[in-house]
């Protein structure tokens, strides 16, 4: 049997049926997802400027931009409409640092997904055998769930300035020629968002998928077992001194009943043997 066959056959793959191994799956799937619609965007938009002297205008100016969006380094030539001059402008902002922050996060979140993955279908035992595994596990998930949330709000954050900085509206309003009521301006096509707009949604849902997971991790922690024989321990308790208390109650009633019937066996004799005496009497007459 080859060596990928037998380490096969050694993972157990039913723990991925477990809420933890099946999230961290579910985990896996939407990190990829999350970097691949941010880190691969490309888009552009195109305006077109109609000058008075129809020999300077450009109806098809193109202005392509893409991740990181470091939208102050893109630039593009657009005419004056005074003769064959053109002006050299650049588009507004710089939203690298939130867009790669959040792309960061999703690879490391997808690359310690799989890992743990791996060791939770290949070498369950070895991450039950002490606590350390698990400890590790919790700890990381807290920090990616954390991780998750500051990511992805600061990308919706650089998002929204993205889509500022890249409106047909406000690109035009750079433009000298456009500022004059003769010259026409208008925009040819905007640029589409749909992908950047689900990187967020996925943003957000690895932040709910990794919150979700941190009770399925702690479960595992020796903190969690620990926690559980800390309150059965008292309960224990109770139960023990409750049964005691009651035995003592059940002895007490049927010592208490039996004396009592002891103490009337004496006094109904003796009252069995009054009449005993006048009879007694009696007879010596």
């Amino acid at each position: 049997m080859d060596p990928v066959s037998q380490l096969a056959s050694a993972g157990t793959f039913r723990v991925l049926k477990e809420p933890l191994a099946f999230l961290r799956a579910l985990e896996l799937l939407f990190a990829i997802f999350a970097f691949a619609t941010c880190g691969g965007y490309s888009g552009g938009l195109r305006l077109s400027v109609d000058c008075v002297n129809k020999t300077d205008s450009n109806l098809s100016i193109d202005i392509a931009f893409a991740y990181p969006f470091r939208l102050h380094q893109v630039t593009f030539e657009v005419p004056t409409c005074e003769g064959k001059e053109r002006e050299k402008l650049a588009l507004i902002g710089d939203s690298s640092s939130s867009a790669e922050f959040f792309v960061t996060v999703a690879v490391f979140a997808f690359l310690y997904s799989l890992a743990a993955t791996v060791v939770y279908i290949f070498f369950q035992n070895k991450y039950r055998e002490n606590n350390r595994g698990p400890l590790i596990d919790f700890i990381v998930t807290v920090v990616f769930s954390f991780l998750w949330l500051v990511g992805s709000s600061a990308w919706a954050k650089g998002l929204s300035d993205v889509k500022v900085a890249t409106d047909p509206k406000e690109v035009l309003l750079l433009m000298t020629a456009c500022k004059q009521a003769s010259n026409k301006c208008m925009a040819v096509h905007s640029p589409v968002m749909s992908s950047l707009n689900t990187s967020v949604v996925f943003g957000f849902l690895n932040f709910i998928l990794w919150a979700g997971n941190i009770w399925f991790v702690f479960k595992e922690t020796g903190w969690h077992s620990s926690g559980q024989r800390y309150l059965s321990d008292p309960m224990e308790k109770h139960s023990s001194s409750y049964n005691q208390g009651g035995y003592n109650q059940d002895s007490y009633g049927s010592g208490g009943g039996y004396s009592q019937q002891a103490s009337l066996g004496p006094s109904s004799d003796e009252f069995g043997q009054q009449p005993s005496g006048p009879a007694s009497f009696t007879n010596q007459i």
